[in-house]
């Protein structure tokens, strides 16, 4: 009787701990309400230079220089699709901020909404509208220290690698709040085509890594977002962006190592690139849809930037989350900004899921090879060295956090069980 006692415990005990070791490791979500890194003044700008800025004809957003602004080769045109909201956000009312020369050699430079200043000297002459001498608002020392240590913690979260299939370079995650993914500089610039593939609002982090990335050794012809309305791939432009512009006001490409990145003329990149180490080449046509924060900064012809100011949640930092829709810039949401769609978030960290078979649809041929059916993108979220994620981030995590409660949890069934076992022996002995 006092084996069956104790074999009977004994398997209670066994049985519930593997049951609780056995249970699968659901995906946890972050707390609602996580913190975001704050870009700080320069997110307020379309570009924001620390160095020089050699550039012509027109940024359509605000424009921060630390160094020399060189407008002389045709001239310079500054925040046309500035808001009243956003021009009043701006240190000081300043749309053009140059904190050495102003270098116009003849051009004509003028400031469309809002103001413009420069701390140094005027060389070249020209017409000159809406901007005067004067101290700079912005200390870009401060501002750049800010800026790389954004760039180099969002970087610790090691996210979904992409997709290659042929020329095609396919990222998808599944995630409704966040999606993080890494990648080589060697890799993304090996792309033709660069597919994207998220819920319609979710923030979009791409961690570029290396010493320089280059659009023409590919060369990358082109940027597809997928557009869960119409259920296809859109090639970003300025006429038209997946979910009315929601995936592309939310994207960012951070290069924190990069020293040089360069554009190639005649596509146009989507969403904001966080480059503060490079010196950052635009090309000679073709926009960046979206803000540029780099070293310095080259570019002539239609190689503009956009004005579409970042909208998403960096999760990690201190700040305090903006609502859905709501940028950070201080300015209002594009036009046409999603919310966060309602869903449950992936069992996967920020998700994983194949896009619909086929390329682009509809709007225009689609690209040569474009991809048929890409398989395993794996989004979103991951842990420092993989282990899941960040818990601060707005990222769904899984691993490593969940197994140590699961561990615990049999321990103390085990310990149950063994409790069981020594109070069955104690009653026979005592009935003894």
């Amino acid at each position: 009787m006092r084996t069956s006692i104790s074999a009977a415990a004994v398997a209670l005990g066994g049985s519930l701990a593997l049951a609780a070791l056995a249970l699968p490791t659901a995906a946890t979500a972050a707390p609602a309400g996580s913190n975001c890194f704050d870009l700080g003044v320069a997110g307020k700008y379309g570009e924001f230079i620390e160095g020089d800025d050699t550039h012509s004809p027109d940024a359509e957003g605000a424009v921060a220089i630390g160094g020399n602004a060189d407008f002389s080769r045709s001239g310079f045109t500054v925040g046309n699709e500035l808001t009243p909201a956003e021009v009043a956000a701006l240190p000081g009312g300043y749309a053009l901020v140059v904190g050495g020369n102003l270098i116009q050699g003849g051009a004509h430079v003028q400031v469309m909404k809002g103001k413009g200043v420069y701390a140094g000297d005027r060389i070249g002459g020209g017409q000159l509208e809406g901007v005067q001498k004067g101290a700079s608002p912005i200390d870009f020392g401060k501002e750049f220290a800010h800026l790389r240590q954004v760039s180099t913690e969002l970087a610790k979260t090691v996210g979904g690698a992409p997709v290659a299939q042929g020329r095609n370079l396919t990222f998808t995650g599944a995630d409704p709040v966040a999606n993080v993914f890494t990648v080589t500089a060697e890799v993304l610039q090996k792309a033709g085509d660069v597919y994207l593939k998220v819920p319609a609002g979710s923030t979009t982090v791409v961690n570029v890594t290396g010493g320089s990335y280059d659009q023409n050794k590919g060369p990358t012809t082109g940027f597809w977002i997928w557009d869960n309305a119409k259920a296809k791939y859109v090639q970003d432009d300025k006429l038209q962006s997946a979910d009315g512009g929601a995936e592309r006001a939310r994207l960012l490409w951070n290069l924190p190592t990069a020293t040089s990145v360069t554009k190639r003329s005649g596509n146009a990149w989507p969403g904001g690139v966080l480059a503060p180490n490079a010196a950052f080449d635009l090309g000679t046509g073709g926009p960046v849809n979206g803000s540029v924060w780099a070293k310095s900064l080259t570019g002539s012809g239609g190689a503009e930037t956009h004005h579409y100011p970042f909208a998403g949640c960096l999760p990690g930092g201190g700040g305090t989350p903006q609502p859905s829709g709501s940028p950070s810039t201080g300015g209002p949401a594009p036009s046409g900004s999603a919310s966060t769609p309602p869903g449950t978030r992936s069992p996967t960290p920020g998700g994983s899921g194949t896009p619909t078979p086929g390329g682009p649809s509809s709007g225009g041929p689609a690209p040569s090879g474009s991809p048929s059916a890409p398989q395993g993108g794996t989004g979103g979220s991951g842990g420092a060295g993989g282990s899941g994620g960040t818990k601060e981030g707005g990222l769904a995590f899984t691993g490593a956090d969940a197994v140590l409660p699961l561990t615990i949890g049999g321990a103390v069934v085990l310990a149950a069980g063994g409790g069981l076992v020594y109070a069955a022996r104690k009653r026979k002995a005592n009935a003894s």
